[in-house]
């Protein structure tokens, strides 16, 4: 055995290609990200061959790692908890369908939305679809539960759910890793995976049929465990990464019962209530399990948690705040820094972004009822000062199918502004209904040359947004691509003025490398140069 140091989603990765992953699936979400990134980096899975280039959304990334699955292989698709929205359809279906090769299912949760619209959490999606679920409560556990649910996978037949939260993806621990096992060899499903209506219903009644075994198996699992050393008056039900805060604040003084494999363990939950007066639920995220273990033992039994108010209803949990509601108030507890002046994150310096930005504020000034429809990148920042540009900003791809709604409704300018990765990713379909319905709108794709967000991986759609605008119906005259600088101003505000007074579709591309990649590859470059010297 070797240790490594290594971030959650490190250990993820690597206990993925050790345990004979054949390819990663994934669109760039924080707090995700890491994961693919990981693999991409790695020796081993680059000599292997491990397949782990970037997918245009979570859809086609879901829908690839099945079809690796269908072909008998390991696959691992990886999300952050807002992608499960995006890939909901193929993910659903596919405990339908079952798996063949093992398929795992990485949601990265980000509760007190550090960089996310909404807290939702990915357990519920597991619940609606019927599939088992891992939480590591730790970097061991999530480097270790990979390996046990592929074998899951594979037992079941079915997809398994990794669920983890940003503050275990994101911090770092010394894991035992072991040795690499091999990947699978080529061996495609026999069974047939066509939901036709007559097998779908089936096929249903097979999933069903397998619910008994996961719980069996949850009840099994060396991940969940049972620990007493309370008094009687409260038992703890610890999910996840909670249960370390648990143990923070009570150490071995408590009767506990973690939770780190669902199906929620019923037996383990009924005798916990059983030795005691109540109970608290502790989990990141929302009242997943305090839902249930209140329709576990019913309305006449004390249940405490996020609904009762007795833990923080909204944001992540903390060991000030988990200590605080078990009475164990932190010896040192936390208290932000005083007298400092908010810093709101900004555009980096030099951003092209600023400058599309500058042209719109000025051009749409002379218009009286003028709406910028925002989307999901780092130029949603430009909602803020000194810009103050965007209207909304709700989901990938929204911008362009709002803006064509508000120009349905007679708003006029009705102007959208998308990023590169984000038109690919959910953008062109809205483009397409906009041309079909000769929609009177504007559309700013602002063209970093990457997926800048995240941390700079490649966009999809690079060298193609012209090609590809055309190709869905925008007449070519109204394609009109500009380099976004000071100097090109006058330029830019004049073909912004023309295309929005053109009654129809029209695209504006604004062209410029992002600052961040702009470095670093300038730094690759100088260090290049330094070699051959």
């Amino acid at each position: 055995m070797e240790k490594r140091l290594l971030l959650g989603d490190e250990a993820i990765a690597l206990g993925a290609i050790h345990a004979g992953l054949s390819g990663v699936y994934a669109y760039p979400g924080t707090p995700s990200t890491e994961i693919t990134e990981f693999i991409q980096n790695n020796v081993e899975a680059r000599q292997r061959g491990i397949h782990s280039r970037w997918c245009t959304n979570e859809k086609t990334a879901m829908e690839a790692a099945l079809g690796m699955s269908y072909a008998g292989k390991r696959a691992l698709v990886c999300m952050k908890h807002v992608g499960m929205n995006v890939c909901a359809d193929a993910f659903v279906n596919s405990a339908i369908t079952g798996v063949n090769g093992g398929l795992i299912v990485l949601a990265a949760d980000d509760p007190s939305m550090h960089s996310s619209q909404n807290e939702q959490d990915s357990r519920f999606y597991a619940k609606f679809a019927m599939i088992p679920v891992f939480e590591p409560s730790n970097q061991q556990e999530a480097y270790d539960m990979v390996g046990r649910a592929f074998e899951l996978s594979e037992a079941l037949k079915e997809p398994v759910m990794l669920r983890i939260v940003t503050r275990l993806a994101h911090s770092r621990a010394a894991v035992e890793v072991g040795p690499a096992k091999g990947e699978n060899g080529l061996c495609p499903a026999k069974e047939s995976w066509v939901l036709l209506p007559g097998i779908a219903r089936k096929k249903y009644v097979e999933l069903l049929d397998k619910q008994q075994a996961m719980a069996d198996a949850a009840t099994a699992s060396e991940f969940n465990k049972v620990e007493r050393g309370g008094d009687g008056r409260l038992g703890i039900l610890a999910c996840g990464i909670a249960y370390n805060y648990v143990k923070e604040a009570l150490g071995d003084s408590a009767n506990v019962v973690k939770i780190s494999q669902y199906p929620l363990p019923a037996d383990a939950v009924r005798k916990l209530a059983q030795e005691n007066d109540a109970i608290m639920v502790v989990e990141d995220g929302q009242p997943v399990v305090e839902e249930q273990v209140a329709g576990l033992l019913g309305a006449g039994y004390a249940i405490k948690g996020r609904l009762t108010g007795d833990l923080p209803r909204t944001g992540e949990l903390t060991p000030d705040n988990v200590a605080k509601a078990l009475g164990s108030p932190a010896e040192i507890p936390f208290e932000p820094a005083r007298n400092l002046a908010a810093r709101p994150p900004q555009l980096c310096q030099g951003c092209g972004h600023r400058d599309v930005y500058t042209a719109l504020n000025l051009v749409l000034a002379e218009y009286k009822d003028y709406r910028i429809f925002g989307d999901i990148g780092c130029y949603t920042l430009g909602a803020l000062p000194p810009f103050k540009a965007l209207a909304s900003c709700v989901d990938m791809g929204a911008s362009i199918t709002m803006a064509k709604g508000a120009a349905d409704a007679g708003l006029f300018p009705s102007v959208a502004v998308i990023g590169d990765s984000t038109f690919t990713h959910s953008g062109m379909t809205g483009l397409l209904d906009a041309v079909n319905d000769n929609a009177n709108i504007t559309i700013v794709i602002s063209d970093n040359l990457t997926t800048g967000m995240t941390g700079g991986q490649d966009s999809a759609g690079t060298n193609k947004y012209e090609a590809i605008c055309i190709g869905l119906g925008v007449k070519p005259e109204h394609v009109r691509v500009v380099v976004p600088l000071p100097k090109n101003m006058p330029e830019i505000t004049r073909i912004l003025k023309e295309e929005i007074e053109y009654n129809g579709v029209s695209v504006i591309i604004p062209r410029r490398e992002c600052m961040q990649t702009l470095q670093r590859h300038l730094r690759e470059k100088k260090a290049a140069q330094n070699n051959k010297a």
